[in-house]
C-alpha cells in the first residue's frame, strides 16, 4: 500500500491521439501502473498511475497536455473475488469516502492494484494498515512508492 500521485489527462476524442500518448510514454520508458479511461462527447479522460511520476509530467509538459495531479492511495490485493470490498467496507467504518476507484487486471504473484480516489489518503492508508493487521482474509502489501525507491 503507498500513496501516489495520479495524472487525470485531458485529450480531444478522435482517433489517434490515445495512441500517440502512450507511444510517448513508452518511448520515454515510463511503465504504467494502473490506467482507466472515460469520455464524453467533446473530449476523453484518462487517469493514470505511472511507476515514474516525475518523468511523465515532463513528457506531458512536452506535448502540452491539460491534466491535473490528485493523490490516490494505492493498495495491492490478492486477485480474488471481495478483496476490493473488504478495504471498501474498513474505510465506510471509519466514515472515508471514496471518490471513485479502478483496478489493474492483474499483477505480479497474483496480486491486483486498486487506486482509491479518497478525501484523506493519509488517514485511509493508516486505517487500512490497522485493520489489516488483525484481518487474515486479504492482506495489502505496504511498500514504497516506486518514485521513493530510486
Amino acid at each position: 500500500m503507498y500513496i501516489t500521485m495520479q495524472f487525470s489527462i485531458f485529450m480531444v476524442n478522435k482517433p489517434g491521439v490515445l495512441a500517440q500518448v502512450l507511444g510517448e510514454f513508452a518511448q520515454a520508458k515510463i511503465n504504467i501502473i494502473a490506467m482507466t479511461m472515460m469520455d464524453s462527447v467533446e473530449h476523453g479522460v484518462m487517469r493514470i498511475v505511472f511507476a515514474a511520476p516525475k518523468k511523465a509530467k515532463e513528457v506531458l509538459a512536452k506535448l502540452n497536455m491539460p491534466h491535473n495531479e490528485t493523490e490516490v492511495l494505492c493498495v495491492t490485493l490478492t486477485n480474488k473475488s471481495g478483496a476490493l470490498a473488504t478495504v471498501a467496507e474498513k474505510l465506510a467504518k471509519n466514515h472515508i469516502n471514496i471518490s471513485y476507484a479502478y483496478c489493474t487486471a492483474g499483477a505480479k504473484g497474483g496480486r491486483t492494484t486498486g487506486v482509491l480516489k479518497v478525501a484523506d489518503v493519509k488517514k485511509a492508508m493508516r486505517i487500512l494498515q490497522q485493520n489489516f493487521k488483525k484481518d487474515t482474509k486479504s492482506h495489502p502489501v505496504v511498500r514504497r512508492s516506486q518514485a521513493s525507491r530510486k
